[in-house]
């Protein structure tokens, strides 16, 4: 991937292995991306499903996956923005461990590649129904299979 969308970060993460339990880390309020906290939750998804199109209005996400692989991809339609129609995918796993912070106003979808796939979201803001916008997997045109 040559261009990331603006306000996207991806942040590697440090994982602390020990042979009575490993430390996996997620946020500090030091790290790019903190925008506050309002809500932390774990989601789930199965493996080859893909949850649809969404686009947070006011929220930022920070994105984990402790447990399987996700592929995330984004899609940028902001209008003034730089990156205005582009598309980022990002796998996220043990094997790859990092954070992903969106911001608000970039339509996100994401598949489970794994058969049990587990990600967490810290949030700035706690979650509010009227803050979110979305469109079936139809309506941005984007290639799953590939």
């Amino acid at each position: 991937m040559d261009t990331i969308i603006e306000g996207v970060i991806l942040t590697p993460l440090k994982q602390i292995f020990h042979p009575q339990g490993d430390v996996f880390h997620g946020m500090k309020k030091s790290d790019a991306g903190f925008m506050g906290f309002g809500e932390a939750y774990f989601s789930t998804i199965h493996q080859g499903d893909v949850k649809a199109w969404k686009k947070h209005l006011l929220m930022t996400l920070n994105l984990v996956v402790p447990v399987g692989k996700i592929r995330f991809v984004l899609f940028d339609d902001r209008e003034n923005s730089p990156t205005k129609g582009l598309f980022n995918e990002f796998i996220l796993s043990l094997e790859n461990y990092a954070r992903l912070t969106v911001p608000p106003q970039v339509w996100l979808a994401f598949q489970g590649l794994d058969e049990k796939n587990l990600l967490l979201n810290i949030a700035d803001l706690e979650h509010l129904p009227d803050e979110i916008e979305r469109k079936p997997l139809s309506e941005i045109n984007y290639n799953w299979i590939g």
